[in-house]
């Protein structure tokens, strides 16, 4: 079953290499810029960075037009609540999947000298990358206040914090691809929920 959920017949080390093989000081600079980017402990700067941003446009909604201020500030309160428990979620659930699979990570799956390391080298609880699924349950929480050039800017976003895991050597294409997978599931789930919540509440 590994072989095929997660080696992918082999792809899964040779999409490594064709990333982390390339690489020289500029780039290997902008994949760190792109792992920051994706780091759990920035949470708090985003979501104050999201609360003013809601504030601003809430504010900017004519009074007058109850039923559209109403709904408005409604859309950004709910997208604030999704963002906030999704991350809870979303790390309790880290917690619990990378210590109980603990799969290897790069430098300890693969020969050490086939494996361009940037940083300090980690070596266990490889899936899923915690980076990639903080980047994909941002954007994703954020999704339905975006518009199309955000929304492109996300994705773009989403996927440089994921292939910089790969470039840096910290991660295998699997393991970005399994924390894109479960961070979204997780959004998908909160963001149901409190639908839910405020029809029944609206009622």
């Amino acid at each position: 079953m590994k072989q095929i959920l997660y080696d992918w017949g082999g792809i899964n080390v040779w999409l490594f290499h064709a990333i982390n093989d390339i690489h020289f000081g500029l780039l290997d600079k902008f994949m760190l810029l792109g792992t920051e980017i994706g780091e759990h402990a920035n949470f708090p700067i985003y979501l104050a960075l999201l609360t003013l941003v809601a504030l601003t446009v809430t504010a900017r909604t004519p009074a007058q037009d109850t039923a559209r201020y109403q709904a408005q500030t409604l859309r950004w309160m709910c997208v604030i609540a999704v963002y906030s428990v999704a991350y809870s979620l979303d790390g309790l659930l880290l917690d619990i999947l990378k210590p109980l699979l603990d799969f290897p990570r790069p430098p300890l799956a693969l020969p050490p000298d086939s494996v361009h390391i940037v940083d300090i080298a980690e070596f266990h609880h490889s899936l899923p990358s915690g980076h990639s699924s903080f980047a994909m349950m941002s954007v994703a929480s954020l999704w339905p206040i975006l518009n199309r050039r955000w929304r492109v800017a996300g994705v773009l976003a989403v996927l440089w914090v994921g292939c910089s895991r790969v470039s840096l050597g910290m991660h295998f294409p699997a393991d970005v691809l399994a924390g894109f997978l479960s961070s979204l599931a997780v959004v998908l789930l909160v963001y149901v929920a409190t639908q839910a919540l405020t029809r029944r509440l609206a009622r």
